[in-house]
């Protein structure tokens, strides 16, 4: 039997406890009303969404009241579709955001009543669409929706729905017609060329780029020709012929030769001979060449600068390398004020971080097929190497910009928060050479004991048993064969023992707590813990990284680099280890996401993420705090087992069991009583896990 719909008294109880209107003098008299008349289901889900609301902001709850028992009957199984768009519309932009998000999904809903059935929305194709644009551009490109079609270089902008074919297949064709269009005008050299001077002689700026963008769209369906035929054949079952006063130029741009300039060349005639509004094709898009040749100096000059950065530190580190200080014959690769070289070869990008590496890949894409005038230097100059020892690394630069954005797992809406945490990485702050050679002179007898059980693991041979030749007898198939002889049945020839050489391919990645709570013995015995496993895992070679976490906020997340893939233990790393403190919250669902990316590019067979902290996930401010953090990180986790990464967490949490199953599994987390003790066991969970 159902349950018995609430009351108006009941819901505007439930509505004053969600959003405290008693304290704001407010009344939810006409709300509960309202939701009185709706199915018992229908009033939880609208209460339901009224508290999630109301988590984030009371307004924003109150909101979502006032408007969803207004449309609730309306939105029918829609509602909590409804309640996501405006909660995702006021994370970026606040009330006044949420409140045009809700209404333009009421009017969508109303409009899609007189639609034909075939039309197609953006969210039904989006994620296809992502997949089959990043194997043609080599990155992500991000889609999202627009009232047209139009790029700005790195987000494509779609429009959120079309009805323009005559079915629903002929609009998810149409969906990838535009997107690879699109997708063309930044790799066909569409924003090479700067289009404003002849556009400021047209009295029609938007008719002057309707022309411009139909010259690209017949240059560029030429060059696509080559690569996506199919793609070509459905641009032209869309728009038929070209009319014959356009024959011309289609004849014309469809030469391999044309480029962007002889577009412009047409535009030109067309100004000249006083043209009207373009032919209306249903697959063109739209064109904003400002917006994007803006985007790409601002992505060339991020990408340089990192590239720049990197080749200079491996000179500075390295006599031998091109242009360093052993080599007198050739000029330095990467003067601050110059371009980079355009011969730059792979082989010379190897040995760069792979934040480097994925710069020099952005900016091979980004200056293909750029005319020689746009590479040429900004002026004169000469690299000369920073000042510092040996040993000590550079400092990263402080640019005001995140190093990466990350989505996060909202387990009430059910729905991810799109680009919602910011996360800065940054080299860890160095310490004192005097504290890592205390711990070393101190725990010396252990690290000598703990160094002898990592050595017997790298010598270590699988026995295969019951083989037909090998090193040893395997007693036990012998006495089998015995046996059988005896009872005169036939004995089996698989009488040895073969010992296979184990072959560590690893890479593990150790993420460090430094929130604010581990301060004191927590503290110390991390880097004590740290100091003893490196003087160990140097014994087996095995490839590790070591990187702190903290953070205030979504907007700030840090990451501190102590030790990355490629750099050694040495004096250097050392000190970051003896630098490591507590500072401010433990937002791990992001640092979850960061680090795993990172171990996924190590060519290993095994990864493993191994996590050091001192509690649950946790951040400024009650949201995060509770489920909210623990759903986030296990959902985190899960991406990173996804990608065949191990998830393991050290803690001295002693509720660690309350919340670690859920996050890790019931076998993969160990609780230590003891911060003194930490040191001691993190090497024998290692031992086990790696063995």
């Amino acid at each position: 039997m159902s349950e018995r719909k609430l009351f108006a008294h009941e819901i505007e109880a439930r509505l004053d406890e969600l959003l405290l209107l008693k304290l704001r003098q407010r009344s939810a008299e006409r709300t509960a009303r309202q939701l009185e008349a709706l199915p018992r289901i229908r009033q939880e889900r609208v209460l339901h969404w009224v508290g999630v609301a109301a988590q984030g902001a009371n307004e924003l709850g109150w909101l979502l009241a006032s408007q969803g028992a207004e449309y609730a009957v309306e939105l029918g199984d829609g509602f909590d579709a409804w309640a996501r768009a405006g909660l995702a519309a006021h994370d970026g932009g606040g009330l006044d955001a949420a409140r045009a998000a809700w209404r333009l999904a009421i009017e969508e809903l109303r409009a899609s009543a007189a639609r034909p059935s075939g039309s197609v929305a953006l969210a039904e194709v989006e994620g296809r669409l992502k997949r089959f644009l990043q194997a043609l551009h080599g990155r992500p490109l991000r889609l999202a929706g627009a009232s047209r079609a139009w790029t700005d270089g790195e987000t494509l902008w779609l429009p959120e729905r079309l009805a323009r074919a005559a079915d629903a297949n002929g609009n998810r064709r149409l969906y990838t017609v535009l997107a690879v269009q699109l997708w063309a005008q930044g790799r066909f050299g569409s924003f090479n060329v700067d289009p404003e001077p002849e556009l400021a002689q047209w009295a029609d700026r938007e008719m002057a780029l309707a022309w411009f963008a139909l010259f690209e769209a017949m240059r560029l369906e030429a060059r696509l020709e080559t690569e996506l035929p199919g793609i070509v054949r459905d641009i032209r079952d869309l728009r038929g012929p070209w009319p014959a006063a356009l024959q011309p130029a289609a004849e014309s741009l469809a030469r391999p030769e044309a480029t962007t300039a002889d577009s412009l060349a047409w535009l030109a005639e067309q100004r000249k001979v006083g043209a009207g509004e373009t032919p209306i094709f249903p697959h063109l898009t739209g064109f904003d060449p400002l917006a994007a040749r803006r985007l790409r100096a601002v992505r060339i000059a991020r990408d340089s600068k990192t590239l720049r950065r990197a080749l200079n530190i491996m000179r500075a580190v390295d006599p031998h390398s091109r242009g360093g200080a052993g080599d007198r014959e050739q000029a330095p690769l990467a003067a601050e004020g110059d371009a980079l070289p355009p011969d730059l070869q792979a082989e010379e990008l190897q040995g760069l971080p792979p934040d480097a590496q994925a710069a020099a890949q952005s900016l091979q894409q980004d200056l293909d097929g750029m005319p020689p005038e746009i590479l040429s230097p900004a002026g004169p100059g000469a690299w000369q190497p920073e000042e510092r020892e040996e040993s000590e690394a550079p400092v990263a630069e402080p640019d005001g910009r995140p190093d990466a954005v990350y989505d996060e797992w909202d387990y009430r809406r059910e729905a991810w928060r799109r680009d919602w945490c910011h996360l800065y990485e940054s080299e860890g702050p160095a310490g004192e050479d005097a504290w890592v050679e205390g711990v070393r002179s101190r725990h010396a007898h252990l690290i000598r004991s703990i160094r002898r059980r990592f050595e017997s693991l790298r010598g270590e041979d699988k026995a295969e048993r019951r083989q037909l030749d090998g090193e040893e007898i395997d007693l036990d198939a012998q006495v089998e064969a015995r046996a059988d002889r005896r009872s005169g049945s036939e004995p089996s020839p698989r009488l040895f023992i073969h010992r296979r050489q184990i072959e560590r391919s690893l890479a593990v990645m150790f993420m460090v707590d430094m929130s604010g709570s581990t301060k004191g013995w927590v503290n110390d015995a991390e880097r004590e813990s740290l100091v003893l496993l490196c003087e160990a895992i140097e014994a087996l070679g095995d490839r590790y990284a070591i990187y702190g976490f903290s953070g205030w906020a979504r907007t700030r997340c840090d990451i501190y680099r102590i030790k990355s893939f490629t750099d050694r233990y040495d004096a250097a790393t050392r000190r970051r280890i003896a630098g490591i403190e507590a500072r401010d919250y433990t937002r791990m669902g992001v640092a979850v996401r960061h680090l795993s990316g990172l171990l996924q590019g190590q060519a290993t067979r095994h990864k493993l993420l191994v996590t050091l902290s001192d509690g649950r996930p946790d951040d400024h401010g009650d949201e995060y705090r509770g489920r909210y953090g623990i759903e986030d990180t296990r959902r985190a986790l899960l991406e990173a087992r996804e990608k065949g990464i191990r998830g393991y967490c050290v803690t001295i949490d002693r509720h660690g069991a309350d919340y670690l199953p859920q996050l890790y599994g019931p076998a993969h987390y160990s609780v230590i009583d003891d911060a003194k003790k930490l040191p001691r066991k993190l090497a024998e969970i290692y031992r086990k896990l790696t063995a």
